[in-house]
């Protein structure tokens, strides 16, 4: 995998999460992008309960990309790269670790190439309400972030606007810098970072928290 960008982009003025989705297959379309499936990015709560320990959040991930994969990283560190039977061993570890139960977040959407470029516009839903909009953009001959950002920039501007972000923390939290090479567990991470912002999101006449 190349290097890639989550971010969220916020609910144009006037209409819905889905009116403005539809908005940016528009500008995709646009642009010459071509529809090539759909994706799915999922994610699942656990609080730990280990006898003698303070409390540790647990999420458990999964990306449609790497469907014989799962990954589980612990609230503020490390991460682990399992195979999808992960989820089995959590079951067999609910007296450690506690599934909070209406706490799965999903992201759901279409998948786009354009180039070098994968795009992926999904909608985050929490207890079936719609949360946000996310959108990936994977810039796939490169590995180094900070050999493409500018590229990848310009290229998310063309239908972003000026709802561009600023280069990941994740990158730019690496000890080695911007050159050292992007992951499956950066993308990951992004995503984890995004769902937890619009866990937060009070909805009207909504009880989730």
């Amino acid at each position: 995998m190349g290097v890639t960008c989550v971010c969220q982009v916020p609910v144009a003025e006037g209409k819905s999460v889905q009116q403005t989705v539809d908005i940016l297959h528009k500008k995709l379309e646009q642009l010459g992008a071509v529809k090539q499936g759909s994706f799915c990015v999922d994610c699942e709560t656990y609080t730990g309960n280990v006898s003698g320990q303070p409390s540790k959040l647990l999420y458990v991930m999964h990306n449609s990309e790497t469907p014989l994969s799962c990954m589980a990283l612990f609230e503020g560190g490390p991460c682990l790269v399992a195979d999808a039977n992960f989820d089995v061993l959590m079951v067999k570890l609910k007296t450690h670790f506690q599934n909070a139960k209406g706490h799965k977040v999903e992201c759901r959407g279409s998948r786009y190439r354009y180039c070098d470029f994968l795009i992926k516009v999904g909608t985050v839903t929490m207890s079936s309400s719609a949360r946000g909009i996310s959108v990936e953009v994977e810039y796939c001959p490169c590995v180094v972030p900070g050999d493409c950002w500018n590229l990848m920039k310009e290229f998310m501007q063309s239908f972003l606007g000026p709802s561009v972000p600023e280069l990941p923390s994740v990158f730019a939290a690496k000890p080695e810098g911007l050159f050292a090479p992007a992951d499956c567990v950066d993308t990951m991470t992004q995503y984890l970072e995004l769902f937890n912002k619009l866990r937060k999101l009070q909805i009207p006449g909504s009880n989730v928290r």
